[in-house]
């Protein structure tokens, strides 16, 4: 075997819908003052009995089923996250244990809205390192337990749920190389941090930095896979903003390329949010099976990472 691909790919929601009105009635603000800004219209968010590794969970066995494989197939398990609440044992070990994996490797990585894509390269390197044959790769987040809700301007933004992929060894590789890093000097500008945790930004140095230096390097994602951007089928950006994702596929030059925009129904849900507006995107035939797709996250550290794969 001579590289991965994506076999399949789930997601999940948490049934409880909150929209842009129920929120004015928590905090001073409107439908129209949310939807011009970034574009958000629901979010799912979770109760107080759904954890972070019950969402992963759901996402996981989806993909797991799509696949048509049983736990005993996974070897390695990784979890994108940043909204656990406990150190050990790791999102990763209680997804497994849900789902009857038994002998797997089972890791975390938080890089935050940057989660899944840096998880799906760490899985792609397992897999040609020989370290895995199968990877189950999920990114989590539950944003509800770290927003200020007394904060309109942060408290708008955030949902939960999960997605997931399953990755495996392939003759033809399905995954690109991975394109990543991060801007040291503004690690402040995305944050869930104190006791109790809370989630804050600086939402105009972020946009700044999206529609401005993004471009430059999810092109060179594209060139690293041996493509142009007009060669893409679909681009999936880290669902932070509307006003964000719209533009960025022009200035890519992704002029052919389906657009995901899930935020709009599901907020910011951080790590998930690539792999549930991928997912998506499968389950309604939005884009066909082996169609380059680039995914490409960005935000907390500030930490980036983008490759172009091939959709299950």
């Amino acid at each position: 075997m001579t590289g991965s691909r994506i076999a399949a790919v789930g997601h999940y929601q948490p049934a409880k819908v909150l929209t842009n009105e129920d929120l004015a009635e928590l905090v001073d603000t409107s439908d129209e003052w949310i939807t011009s800004r970034v574009g958000i219209r629901t979010r799912h968010i979770a109760g107080p009995d759904e954890p972070v590794d019950e969402l992963a969970a759901h996402a996981a066995a989806k993909a797991l089923a799509s696949a048509g494989l049983v736990p005993e197939d996974i070897d390695l398990v990784l979890v994108a996250t940043s909204t656990a609440i406990d150190r050990s044992p790791n999102m990763a070990a209680r997804v497994a244990a849900r789902l009857g994996i038994p002998s797997a490797a089972t890791m975390d990585l938080n890089v935050v809205c940057a989660g899944f894509t840096h998880a799906l390269a760490t899985a792609d390197h397992a897999v040609r390192a020989g370290g895995a044959t199968r990877v189950l790769v999920i990114g989590a987040d539950k944003m509800s337990d770290v927003a200020d809700w007394t904060d309109r301007t942060t408290c708008v933004l955030v949902g939960d749920g999960a997605g997931a992929a399953v990755v495996e060894a392939a003759e033809e590789p399905g995954i690109g190389p991975v394109l990543w890093g991060s801007v040291p000097e503004m690690g402040n500008a995305v944050r869930i941090e104190g006791v109790p945790s809370r989630f804050a930004q600086e939402g105009q140095s972020v946009y700044r930095w999206a529609t401005t230096r993004l471009p430059a390097i999810a092109r060179q994602a594209c060139e690293r896979a041996g493509l142009v951007p007009e060669d893409l089928a679909a681009v999936v950006l880290h669902q932070a903003n509307l006003r964000i994702i719209e533009p960025l596929a022009g200035k890519i030059g992704a002029v052919n390329a389906v657009v995901a925009r899930d935020v709009v129904e599901s907020g910011n849900t951080s790590a998930a949010s690539i792999p549930l507006a991928l997912s998506k995107l499968v389950e309604r035939g939005e884009i066909s099976t082996g169609d380059p797709v680039l995914l490409f996250g960005f935000g907390g550290n500030l930490s980036y990472a983008g490759q172009v794969v091939r959709c299950p």
